[in-house]
């Protein structure tokens, strides 16, 4: 994040935020359901048209439409942990369009990315979604050559390691412990209740069903090989994409003992920018300083709330010289810099 010099969100006190806020948390379905459907629904009719296309640029088209839609039908994760979860449906249907195939079950983010937004938590070494960055280059090349291995990962815990944990309960266990999170933090041991346990049963078992005509007309040779092989570059560009936009969320000082809300904000980063930062950055994930501050407004309000928030009086902790960044590779040549600093 570089220092971008104009004033930010920055209702002064949290009070005055709140009021000014309040009217945006509620939710609407119309909206989540009807972006849900179009980007998953159009994104499996690109990824077919990618499986099928006949010359190498065709498929390269068709692959980056079906990687961005999917994509961002995959960033409603984030969403089910917020706002989305006040929607009847909506975590069932995730789960089917994107969650299954993608083999990111929600899961993953229920229950454990609400850590991230714990004032005990963030920035510590007991957060899943955040490491030291800014200390370490080995650590953000480790973190983004993880993401290349991350759907043949989740192919192995869920298709060949789950069905056998299923029938022996110590490895569910220990699966539901480390293999069960959206966590960069390789060392986060997830404390699984009984109702958190139920839910990833379910799902593995959903898993299962939905994978298993797919993996039988392979078998058959009725689906052709160089379908696993495309599904393979959709699912490894989405994660790798996904990366790239996590090292542009936050400083990664980690430096505070304890991070209250505006203490998030001020170790994270908005990039509003222009038409072209909705397609790395979809479903709010722009404005992440102002979610960390406000994390239960729904996506498709933030928008307003940062220019509502920027139009009132300015504060000397929410400014945009603290969190708001003018792009992407901006906030990627601070984080780099300031870890060759640390080296």
């Amino acid at each position: 994040m570089t220092a971008a010099a104009t004033a930010i969100p920055g209702a002064g006190r949290t009070p005055s935020a709140a009021a000014l806020l309040r009217d945006l948390y509620q939710p609407r379905p119309a909206i989540y359901w009807t972006d849900l459907l179009l980007s998953a629904l159009l994104g499996w009719g690109a990824f077919a048209l990618f499986c099928l296309a006949d010359s190498v640029p065709t498929g390269a088209a068709w692959a980056a439409v079906s990687v961005l839609l999917l994509y961002r039908a995959h960033l409603f994760v984030h969403e089910l942990s917020h706002a989305a979860r006040r929607i009847p449906g909506f975590t069932a249907a995730w789960n089917l369009l994107a969650g299954f195939p993608l083999l990111v079950p929600s899961s993953f983010a229920v229950g454990v990315h609400a850590l991230h937004h714990n004032a005990h938590v963030f920035g510590t070494a007991g957060d899943p979604e955040y490491l030291p960055f800014a200390r370490s280059r080995l650590l953000i090349v480790r973190f983004l050559a993880l993401t290349l291995m991350f759907p043949i990962l989740m192919a192995v815990r869920f298709l060949l390691l789950g069905p056998v944990a299923l029938l022996v309960p110590p490895l569910q266990r220990l699966l539901e412990r480390h293999a069960t999170s959206l966590a960069m933090n390789a060392a986060f041991v997830r404390k699984v209740t009984p109702e958190e346990h139920r839910t990833m049963v379910r799902e593995q078992v959903g898993i299962l069903l939905f994978w298993t005509p797919w993996l039988v007309l392979l078998r058959a040779g009725i689906l052709p090989p160089r379908v696993i092989l495309c599904w393979l570059a959709l699912a490894t560009a989405i994660s790798l994409v996904n990366g790239i936009r996590a090292l542009g969320a936050h400083r990664y000082e980690g430096a505070d003992p304890e991070f209250d809300r505006v203490g998030q904000f001020e170790d994270s980063i908005d990039t509003p920018g222009g038409w072209w930062t909705g397609l790395w950055a979809p479903v709010g994930h722009r404005y992440h300083a102002l979610h960390h501050f406000a994390p239960g407004l729904p996506y498709h309000n933030l928008g307003i709330a940062y220019r509502r928030l920027g139009a009132a009086d300015t504060s000397p902790r929410l400014r945009h010289d603290v969190a708001t960044s003018p792009g992407l590779a901006a906030s990627l040549r601070r984080l780099w810099g300031r870890a060759g600093e640390h080296a």
